[in-house]
């Protein structure tokens, strides 16, 4: 008997009927904080760096540490979130993600040594690997018709991260020191830790685990808070389901995995989903979305990165540059706002683009533009124009990022979302440790020419990368399973 007939409805057909409304705009706060948080802490790379460099006398390679030890905890960190969210469920990620990030980030105000910088600054990272989750944990909860426009919105958290921290380095710096940036900072991550208690779990992660009665659950609070109904019938997990599930909570099956027993389940799930994403149902998908993640964090972090080498002057390369009285004094925090605000403008074009052309061709166009941006900065040019550029690049760069960032949680089922969209995300920090050595290292040895060349270069493959992806995922229901 067809599914209408006896009354069965979906998970995507329930948020479509639940509508967005304040339940998510809730999901949305949480979330959005997440990345929020993450900003502030990746922005501080463009600033404490050199504060630090000129209190403890360090040459450019301990400098540049200080940003890479970052991208290589995250690295670490977003594999090993993505399986803990995976395994043991959303909430339970945010709970230790929360946990490392606030205590090392609060901690390494204390830093008595470069080295102990070094060690905590790389637990911070490790913790902030794990923001992709915030991002597939809200994208469980958005119907598909608007999906896009309202992963764009959520992305605006972490443009209004940037902005803060550099207002934040702007006003402190001034008056206080690093430490106090480092302090502060780590705020909005005991802010997550605080309203734990109250964030929802992922009814698709329950639905996928077997869970549908915990998942109606939230449904129907979800129901209560907007103010709207469910369908009439009985929550299943897909269409493809022949009968109605029990909806007990003591269902724990994972659709692409064999069956196990629930002991030694969960030791298992994590390396399994990690070796799913290797089916030939899915390598292609990997592989892309590393390359094309990889291409994104390089790009972006070496873009907000060349904003302060190129501003400040430091490298003493680039005498027209420095002889701009706007750009002495306050000028790198200046021009991190600045470009920070760049990415608004960015956002919103994305945001009319993504529902209506693709994801892919959004990429393409946004990144197209970026190229078109950074072009001229191949030759050294005048102060103003040299901003003007960065902003544009960063404008379009942080568009194609975002993108990316909600591309990639929407080509992987359920069961292995955050593991795959974890593992892409640490390859794509692989890129942010990268960038570093190209912005500060040749920049300070005054190869400008050869430090856009690269970031040019790794563009274009992106770009390549981009049109290779069998499919875009405009408007089309989350899978469940790799089918």
């Amino acid at each position: 008997m067809d599914n209408e007939q006896v009354g069965l409805y979906t998970l995507d057909e329930a948020l479509e009927s639940l509508g967005f409304g304040k339940f998510q705009a809730f999901v949305l706060a949480y979330a959005g904080l997440g990345w929020f948080a993450e900003a502030m802490e990746i922005m501080i790379l463009s600033f404490i760096g050199q504060a630090v460099k000129s209190e403890w006398g360090l040459s450019s390679n301990q400098e540049s540490l200080l940003s890479t030890i970052v991208f290589a905890g995250m690295v670490i960190g977003a594999y090993g979130w993505g399986t803990i969210s995976d395994t043991y469920g959303r909430r339970t990620g945010f709970l230790t993600i929360s946990i490392v990030t606030s205590g090392a980030g609060f901690l390494s105000t204390f830093s008595p040594n470069y080295l102990s910088l070094v060690i905590l600054r790389g637990f911070v990272g490790f913790g902030l690997g794990g923001t992709s989750v915030f991002l597939s944990w809200f994208l469980e909860f958005v119907p598909a018709s608007s999906r896009g426009m309202w992963m764009i919105v959520f992305s605006t958290f972490w443009t209004f991260g940037s902005i803060f921290e550099a207002t934040l380095v702007w006003i402190v710096m001034a008056k206080l020191n690093w430490r106090w940036v480092l302090a502060l900072s780590s705020v909005p991550s005991f802010v997550l830790l605080f309203l734990y208690g109250v964030a929802p779990e992922s009814p698709r992660y329950l639905c996928m685990k077997g869970r549908t009665g915990d998942a109606l659950r939230i449904l129907e609070k979800m129901a209560s808070v907007n103010r709207t109904k469910l369908p009439a019938g009985v929550l299943i997990s897909s269409r493809s389901t022949d009968k109605a599930e029990e909806p007990t909570p003591s269902e724990d099956r994972i659709p692409l995995l064999p069956s196990l027993s629930k002991s030694s389940m969960q030791s298992k799930l994590g390396l399994s989903s990690f070796f799913m994403l290797f089916s030939s149902k899915l390598i292609k998908t990997t592989a892309l979305l590393w390359v094309l993640l990889f291409g994104d964090s390089f790009s972006y972090y070496g873009i907000i990165l060349l904003t302060s080498k190129l501003s400040s002057g430091e490298s003493g390369c680039f005498p027209t540059i420095q002889s701009s009285g706007y750009l002495l004094g306050d000028s790198l925090y200046v021009n991190a706002f600045i470009t920070s605000i760049a990415e608004l403008p960015g956002l919103f074009l994305s945001a009319l683009l993504v529902d209506r052309v693709g994801r892919k061709q959004t990429m393409s166009i946004m990144f197209g533009l970026a190229f078109i941006f950074l072009l001229p900065l191949l030759t050294r040019q005048s102060a103003v124009l040299t901003t003007c550029l960065l902003f544009g690049a960063r404008m379009n760069a942080m568009a194609t990022f975002t993108v990316a960032s909600i591309y990639a949680p929407e080509l992987y089922p359920t069961s292995v979302r955050t593991t795959g969209a974890g593992v892409a995300s640490a390859v794509g920090r692989i890129g942010g440790m990268v960038c570093p050595l190209v912005s500060v290292a040749l920049v300070n040895a005054c190869h400008q020419t050869e430090a856009i060349a690269i970031y040019l270069a790794v563009i274009v493959v992106s770009l390549v990368c981009i049109q290779l992806f069998p499919y875009d995922t405009k408007g089309r229901e989350l899978s469940d399973t790799a089918s």
